[in-house]
């Protein structure tokens, strides 16, 4: 019976109260939107997650010109809270909200975790460019030359961002340089 219950919640194909109760308390729908949402992954994912492979498909439908590879797997590290390799429910509708419900500072704190690729609590000039180079893939950008290469660009955003001169940015700085300059919080972190 006890391995019944694990095994159910291991595909997460029934959504438990306490997962209910945990979203209710952190995203901003209610107990039905929380259930047709659910409905809605369980058509796309009947074993009731999402992975990688899949996660980039889907998202290639909304950049059908772009290369959207590199960029996903930014994007898949940050939703996948747990390390697992795959994106649960909770997980998926937590980002969900965020990303479309979430006041500035969440989505810039979302970005800022997409961003700190190796988890260290700081983003470095390498990092930055990586991310730059993906949401240029992912936006088909072809000029990559002079200013607007991801180099220069991602040395502006340093230079702008990066208050202490230690070559890298902490949350605080990501955060409160992209709420003073539109131009940064529309590149870094475009739904916020």
């Amino acid at each position: 019976m006890g391995s019944e219950t694990s095994k159910s919640k291991k595909h997460a194909t029934q959504l438990v109260e306490e997962e209910v109760q945990l979203l209710l308390k952190n995203t901003h729908f209610n107990r039905q939107q929380i259930m047709e949402w659910h409905q809605g992954f369980l058509k796309d994912c009947p074993k009731g997650k999402l992975d990688k492979k899949k996660f980039i498909e889907v998202y290639k439908q909304f950049y059908p010109s772009g290369k959207a590879d590199k960029f996903c797997s930014h994007v898949f590290k940050t939703f996948d809270t747990d390390n697992s390799g795959e994106i649960d429910f909770v997980e998926f509708l937590i980002a969900i909200s965020v990303t479309s419900h979430g006041d500035i500072r969440e989505k810039l704190n979302m970005a800022f975790n997409m961003y700190d690729i190796d988890k260290n609590g700081k983003v470095d000039s390498k990092e930055m460019e990586q991310i730059v180079t993906a949401i240029y893939d992912l936006l088909g950008e072809e000029n990559r030359k002079g200013e607007n290469s991801p180099s220069k660009r991602v040395e502006k955003i340093m230079n702008k961002l990066d208050i202490n001169g230690d070559h890298s940015l902490t949350k605080e700085e990501f955060i409160n340089g992209c709420l003073q300059d539109d131009f940064l919080k529309n590149l870094l972190a475009p739904n916020a």
